[in-house]
Formats: C-alpha cells, structure tokens, sequence
C-alpha cells in the first residue's frame, strides 16, 4: 500500500509520496514540493537527501554492512578479483566463465596508451604531483579517443568504460615513474591487472622484476575494498558532470579532482602521518589525551557513514598484516603504534561512545607504504580503483529514463534589489 507524508505549512496541507527502496530508510518524495508549495527542502552537504536511484552499491552504517550489487565487500575481498568485482559493477552479475575470459581479454588489451600520449606527461614539472598529473591526463584521453565520447550512444559508453579501466594504471603508474625520474615501462598482456600495475610502477630496465603472489594479491584486494562507495563527494561529482552530457574521460577527471581533497581521499595519507608524528608505542597515552583534550585530531577514525567498524576495515587489517611479514617489516614500529592505538580506541568509553572505530583509511596507508608507494601516490591509487565506481555509476545514469541536468537550488540571505549609483556619489 502506498504511503503519503504530509507537509503542513501556512495553513495549507501537502502530500508527499513516500518511496521505499529494497532495503534502507524510506525516502520521502518532495520533487513536486516547489511546484505546488514554492518552497524548497534544506539539507547543505546533502546529507538527507538521496540524490538519485541507484542498484550499485548499498551501506548501512550502524550495522558496518557494504554491499556491491548485493554481494558483501568481505566476501568478494576474499574471494574475488578486482576485474571480477568490475564486471559486477557494470552488469549489475558476476560473469559466468566465458564472459569473465571475453572481459579480460578487452581489459588487457585496452591497457596501451596511444604512442602520442606519452608526450604529455613532459608538459608537467618533474615536482608535480601524482594526483594533478592524473587530472589533467585523464581529462585528456578524450582528445585522443573520441571515437567513444558520444555518451548517447550504449556501446560507446560501454568502450569508454573499458578503457578507462584498463588504461587508468598505466596512466597511475606513469604519473608515478614521472614523479621519481624513472622510464615509463609499458603494460604487459600476459599479466593480470594488479600484477602489471606493479609491473609498470617498480620495474627498471637495468634488471629484471620478479612477481611476487603475496603483495599483487594484496594490490588486487586494496582495488576490491576502494571499487565504489555509494554516494559519495567524488561519486556525486562524477554524477552531476555527467548530467550535463559532458564526455566519461571529463566526468571521471572531476572526480579524481574531487578526490585530491584530503577529506576524502587524502585520508589514508593523514592517518599514516599521524601514526608517524605519534613514533613509539609509549607515546600513546600521551596522544590519546591530546584527542580527548582536542589539541589532536584521530585520523584513520570515524566515517561520515559508519556508525560502527567500517567492513572494509578488517580485511585491510589482515592485509596490512600479510603485506609486512612478506616484505620484512613485520616488527615495523609504525604498525605497532597502530595495533596499540587501536586496542585503545575501541575500548577507551570516550572512543566506544562516540563510536569512532578504525576506518579503512588507518591500515591501508601502512600497507602501500610497505608496497612501496610514497605517501604522493596514495590519494592516486586510491582513484585508480575508484574509476570503475565512478564510470558504472555514470554508465547507470545514463540508462534511468529519470535522468535530467543537476540543479541544486540555495536559500539566499544576500542582500535584497538595490539599485547602482555612480562611483562619484558613493560616501
């Protein structure tokens, strides 16, 4: 049976249907409410407001559940790949074996850049970060592949999906190589897609590289845990660009910019600096009164969506573990300050109370570094396997029959209609 809310306002009473989805809070409808009442709905960040339909990704906060097409995060992060979890972003199944092998077939070989493009990367400084080398090449790829920027037509859509998929770790990779004076190395076809990431940021003609199964499986995971995430800023970002009709390589560069804000993606880099600036496990008590006293901030702590331990968390927890014992640093004292802070934090009432658990942030900084990865490059990973997120979300918005132009509206309290006087009678 349908339910109506209703608004009463001025005297004047109106209904509002009440939309349920397949799981989460109701949603009260209010895209009539200007029309009929001439008032707009409140909400600065956004925060109560669902923005658009989407059959991607679910969260649920207070109970630490994230869910991609309905499969839980820990359970593909086990048992799943990267290229798998972005086969079921897109189409909404996990592939059965013959699609999965076409999927990686057009994967792998769409991951070279056009020979042309390279020069690009020449027109940063050699100081430039990772993260603005990756805005402004990725918004470039559609200079040099316009033959699938038409985002009316569903097979160039899905090309250009493909693409940015398979080429965002070449670009990623590149960026990196700039950034340390190191030759570009090109993609190869007989590697899976962490294992040739891998490949393109740490090998070196001088000798040869060698795979190591522990640490591309932990690559592979850390893609699986950062795939999608809802609505969130970049996410929206991606979605409102899109709106416009603007083509999938622009779209997805305003969400890498948006991401570069170190209250999103920047975030495992903060927690990381924390763990560093704390040093030793005695100098705890000393930092945990800091927070409590608000001369620190907890960085790696709390989310603007979970109320409870973020599911994402516990996998990084075990892959951080995994990473270190591989490459040597399992008595690193980083981690150990992180393992010590932890135990505080969830048993400490002030943490418990305010609900501020471990985020997915605090071990995946510890884990890239020991991967090898400077802290620059962090925020870049981090988009790198955030673009198949980005293009299924852009690609499901382009297929709801409801989509129409982004137009968020404001509440002014600017000044009313004056009218100009000359700059000579101005007192």
């Amino acid at each position: 049976m349908a339910q109506n809310a209703t608004l009463t306002l001025n005297g004047k009473s109106y209904d509002l249907p009440v939309i349920k989805g397949s799981t989460g809070p109701d949603v009260v409808d209010v895209r009539k409410l200007y029309g009929d009442s001439d008032v707009f709905t409140f909400d600065p960040g956004f925060t109560s407001t669902a923005s658009c339909e989407s059959k991607i990704t679910y969260i649920d906060g207070d109970a630490g559940v994230l869910l991609h097409r309905g499969y839980p995060i820990e359970q593909l992060a086990e048992h799943s790949t990267f290229l798998e979890v972005c086969y079921l972003l897109l189409n909404g199944e996990l592939p059965k074996a013959s699609e999965f092998a076409d999927f990686e077939k057009t994967i792998t070989y769409h991951t070279m850049l056009h020979a042309q493009f390279d020069r690009f990367f020449s027109g940063f400084r050699s100081d430039a970060h990772p993260m603005a080398i990756m805005t402004g090449a990725v918004g470039a790829l559609s200079a040099f592949y316009h033959d699938s920027i038409n985002v009316d037509d569903p097979e160039q859509r899905r090309i250009s999906a493909h693409r940015l998929i398979a080429k965002m770790p070449t670009i990623a990779a590149r960026a990196f190589k700039y950034s340390v004076g190191q030759p570009f190395v090109s993609p190869r076809n007989s590697m899976t897609y962490a294992e040739n990431f891998l490949h393109m940021s740490f090998s070196v003609p001088a000798e040869d590289w060698v795979s190591n199964p522990v640490l591309t499986r932990a690559m592979d995971r850390i893609f699986i845990l950062h795939a999608d995430h809802e609505q969130n800023a970049s996410t929206s970002t991606v979605r409102l660009a899109g709106s416009s009709g603007a083509n999938p390589f622009a779209c997805i560069a305003a969400g890498i910019a948006c991401l570069w804000g170190p209250s999103h993606g920047g975030a495992n880099e903060e927690a990381l600096n924390m763990l560093m600036e704390i040093g030793t496990v005695d100098r705890i008590p000393e930092f945990i009164q800091g927070v409590k006293d608000r001369k620190y901030r907890l960085m790696g702590f709390g989310h603007r969506v979970y109320k409870n331990y973020d599911p994402r968390a516990a996998v990084m927890q075990k892959t951080c573990h995994e990473v270190l014992a591989e490459v040597g640093h399992g008595d690193d004292p980083t981690l150990k300050v992180a393992m010590e802070l932890e135990k505080i934090a969830l048993n400490d009432p002030y943490f418990v109370e305010r609900k501020l658990y471990p985020n997915v942030d605090f071990y995946s900084g510890i884990t890239l570094r020991a991967l090898g990865f400077p802290t620059t490059m962090f925020t870049a990973l981090f988009a790198l396997a955030r673009t198949v997120g980005w293009i299924s979300q852009w690609k499901e918005m382009f297929e709801d029959p409801q989509r129409k132009i982004g137009r968020p509206r404001q509440l002014y309290t600017g000044p009313l209609r004056r009218d100009y006087a000359p700059l000579e009678t101005r007192g």
